[in-house]
């Protein structure tokens, strides 16, 4: 997208960032790359160099490479990341300098909207590129700060930490007798976070007042909502790469006082299950903890949603655990469905396209994203399930795709199947569903014809991981 008037009249407020000309000996890096603090700056006094740290070389080159390589939708500017590195040629000095002077303004975030699994919607807001950039800056050089005394209970956003492991640290609670489950949501946590006390938690570890002028610039730089700016006075707007930090750094007191009553508990983000033994232990350690939120970090406990149940009631990081049997990791109903519902809108695109590109180029990217996520499930029969269904879904795109029965006569016997049963097939007067499912079209697309095609298998995938880190000791 080409950059707006408005946004060349004013460009120290333009959402670009991040130096892809920093760091070659260019024309176009100009003062940037002779800006950079030299290896005797480095040896200052944390609190001192902060700032150049966030703005030096390599700090900036890896951050620009990270936000290259993320994309992502424009901010209210209208700067594409692909317009991010001629822009940093022409303005980075200009940049770097309000950043080091501590004048630097970000740009307020475009809101958008998202709906929930479950309803209602989430609230997002998108940094301009150029916010994007100096926030993963700010990033690369906070967490190494935070992050070591972060909680070993914590996993969301963290170097070396995912959701699995979070859900296997949750099975081995589990294991250990603790077959309840106390699942805390705080309500609508990004827009409800103090921004005093989340300050306060940052200056515990950080001195350099300007490196807490600039966080707190990006916690009140507002959001834009059709073309109206609207302040932030409290929360800290989704979407950008210093907002995960900013929650853990806030939410790592939490964790500390979990830690200190003894409780068992798995965080990712805001998600977080505490385990125990018997309800009665769960109403307990609810009630405390609720207090505990609300009194010192001024965050609010989702009544409805905060609730106290057996492991197997209640979801974890989109899993679910079958008590009876172990406990045993599974995927609940609700993802499946959600998954399916994804599937079939993208099912609706491959209409009219060559099946063998639409697998190979839309369908197979998605396939094994998600079972890749959910490939800690110790069941296989969904795997094999969805796999039907998919090639029912294909089956279904080839019939729609050969519209009069004629055609569809001539396809199936080119297929392989007889004069008169590609005559009866075709003339069965059956709707495109029924015949998707129907033997004559799985005869003449059997499993194999798509394996041809490189179709992802859900249940090979499976297999395959089982085997790989387990040895195929799981369940069936």
């Amino acid at each position: 997208m080409r950059e707006t008037q408005g946004t060349e009249k004013n460009p120290a407020r333009r959402g670009e960032a991040t130096p892809a000309g920093i760091g070659r000996n260019s024309k176009g890096a100009g003062e940037g790359v002779q800006g950079l603090p030299s290896e005797r700056e480095r040896s200052l006094p944390e609190g001192e160099q902060l700032i150049e740290r966030v703005v030096e070389r390599e700090n900036m080159k890896r951050a620009y490479a990270r936000v290259k390589k993320n994309g992502g939708a424009p901010g209210i500017d209208g700067m594409t990341v692909d317009h991010l590195k001629p822009y940093l040629q022409r303005h980075w000095p200009r940049i770097k300098g309000e950043l080091l002077e501590g004048r630097y303004q970000p740009q307020p975030v475009k809101r958008v909207e998202i709906p929930k699994p479950n309803g209602g919607v989430r609230a997002l807001g998108i940094p301009t590129v150029l916010d994007r950039l100096i926030q993963q800056a700010f990033h690369q050089v906070l967490s190494p700060i935070f992050d070591p005394t972060f909680s070993e209970s914590s996993y969301g956003f963290r170097p070396g930490r995912s959701a699995h492991q979070a859900v296997l640290q949750a099975k081995s609670y589990q294991q250990e007798g603790k077959g309840w489950v106390v699942d805390i949501d705080l309500e609508n946590f990004f827009d409800e976070v103090n921004q005093d006390i989340l300050m306060a938690r940052v200056a515990r570890r950080v001195k350099d007042k300007k490196v807490l002028k600039l966080v707190r610039h990006y916690l009140q730089s507002g959001v834009m909502v059709g073309g109206v700016f609207t302040v932030s006075p409290k929360g800290t707007p989704q979407g950008g790469p210093l907002s995960p930090l900013l929650s853990n750094i806030l939410l790592d007191d939490w964790d500390k006082e979990l830690e200190k009553r003894g409780h068992a508990f798995c965080r990712y983000a805001d998600d977080c299950n505490v385990y125990v033994k018997s309800e009665k232990a769960g109403q307990r350690v609810l009630s405390s903890i609720k207090k505990f939120l609300e009194k010192k970090l001024k965050l609010k406990v989702h009544p409805g949603k905060s609730k106290v149940s057996r492991t197997h009631q209640r979801k974890f990081l989109g899993y679910t655990f079958l008590w009876s049997l172990g406990p045993k990791i599974r995927v609940p109903r609700e993802s499946l469905q959600r998954f399916r519902a994804k599937l079939k809108a993208l099912f609706r695109m491959g209409r009219g396209r060559n099946l063998g590109r639409f697998i190979q180029e839309d369908l197979n990217p998605v396939l094994r994203g998600w079972i890749q996520y959910f490939r800690l499930a110790e069941f296989s029969n969904f795997a094999r399930e969805l796999d039907g269904w998919i090639r029912r879904r294909l089956r279904l795109i080839q019939w729609r795709q050969w519209k009069r029965p004629w055609t569809r006569r001539a396809r199936l016997i080119q297929a392989g199947l007889s004069e008169e049963r590609a005559v009866q097939s075709a003339f069965n007067r059956r709707g495109p569903w029924w015949n998707s499912g129907a033997s004559h079209m799985n005869e003449a697309f059997p499993t194999r014809y798509f394996d041809k095609l490189g179709l992802v298998s859900m249940l090979e995938e499976l297999l395959k991981f089982r085997t790989l880190c387990f040895g195929n000791r799981l369940g069936t």
